[in-house]
């Protein structure tokens, strides 16, 4: 499957949508909103450029974007006045796969001026674009960007690993769409060998397009120790995804050839994975590393939605692409009820802890 034409969150603002769907991202970000905010004064306050380059890699179609960059000129804007300088020209660039609905981003431009409540001196100071391909890859100039910003999208490779699959083109990894405790020990090898890859080659573009003591805020999904097979956490997600697809596999929904033929393309790394790519690559520093969990929210708006259902949703809006590209889009409905049923069964015997990384990393 070519994952560059194929992959994108579902677009437009729709049940199903990436839109009204992405609240645990949203929510994870804004748990580490200071630390952004904090990064990206510190490059301002030690640069002071007049323009500044902003770059969010993997920005998606939801409002999180535009959230996250309103807070980011606000917060720039701020630290301008209290060291009495004009506030720069922002150059925002916003960048996901040619597959993403960049137009629902571009629909939400007026009501993002209205909130940054820019006066008539302020209009022209903000200039956004879009830049669709592929972050494993070169994207923007030389020396062009001060500060990137990527949430929730480094976890996904830029393919599905090839050493997946044998000479004939078979999955060696029957029955599990990702690492399970089934898998031969190759389909691990598999994995972190295209992780280390791609993280690697999303380093050295980025190495070449921030300027010298430049930054980057990365929020990814992790896994807390070596093994996947044995993670309560985001592993153990994909897992309970595969358990969903044998059950449509029993009913005779659909075939169980089809299922052995299906990966993801997702990688959920651990702390001494990340940093060992930092130090192999060597153009940037690591300033900062956490970690942490977002806590089950029982307050749901939604009183009648459990939190198996939001998860499943989430899930959805994520991977509907890819499922419906290679089972059919008539499967969708009954595969995500059961997987929010199975999250929840999970989730009453014991709780599904996912962590996300919070990673800072400077150019040297």
């Amino acid at each position: 499957m070519d994952v560059g034409n194929v992959f994108h969150m579902t677009g437009g603002n729709g049940h199903t949508s990436y839109t009204n769907n992405s609240s645990l991202q949203k929510k994870g970000s804004d748990m580490v909103k200071h630390i952004t905010l904090e990064t990206v004064q510190e490059v301002y306050l030690t640069t002071t450029p007049k323009v500044l380059g902003i770059a969010d890699l993997g920005c998606s179609s939801g409002p999180n974007t535009l959230s996250i960059i309103k807070d980011i000129v606000e917060a720039v804007q701020t630290t301008s006045r209290s060291i009495m300088v004009p506030p720069p020209q922002f150059h925002v660039y916003l960048n996901d796969l040619p597959t993403n609905d960049f137009n629902s981003i571009f629909k939400s431009l007026p009501d993002f001026s209205k909130k940054l409540l820019l006066n008539k001196e302020r209009q022209d100071s903000i200039f956004i674009g879009a830049y669709p391909g592929s972050f494993y890859g070169r994207l923007l100039p030389n020396n062009s960007l001060h500060f990137v910003y990527s949430s929730y999208s480094l976890h996904w490779l830029s393919k599905v690993p090839p050493a997946l699959y044998d000479e004939k083109g078979v999955s060696i990894n029957k029955g599990s769409i990702y690492i399970s405790e089934r898998s031969p020990k190759e389909v691990t090898q598999a994995y972190l060998n295209q992780f280390q890859k791609d993280f690697s080659v999303f380093l050295g573009a980025r190495s070449k397009e921030v300027i010298q003591g430049g930054k980057m805020v990365l929020i990814l999904l992790g896994k807390e120790g070596p093994h996947h097979h044995i993670d309560r956490g985001n592993s153990f997600f994909w897992q309970l995804l595969s358990r969903s697809f044998s059950i449509l596999v029993s009913k005779g929904v659909i075939e169980e050839e089809k299922v052995d033929s299906y990966e993801v393309h997702f990688y959920a790394p651990s702390k001494d994975e990340i940093e060992e790519q930092v130090r192999r690559e060597g153009s940037f520093e690591l300033t900062l590393f956490d970690v942490f969990e977002m806590e089950r929210n029982n307050n749901n708006n939604n009183m009648n939605k459990s939190h198996g259902t939001t998860i499943a949703m989430a899930v959805r809006a994520i991977q509907e692409s890819m499922i419906s590209h290679h089972f059919g889009e008539r499967i969708l409905d009954s595969l995500f009820e059961i997987y929010g049923r199975l999250i929840d069964e999970e989730i009453a015997k014991e709780d599904i802890r996912p962590i996300t990384f919070v990673v800072v990393l400077k150019k040297l």
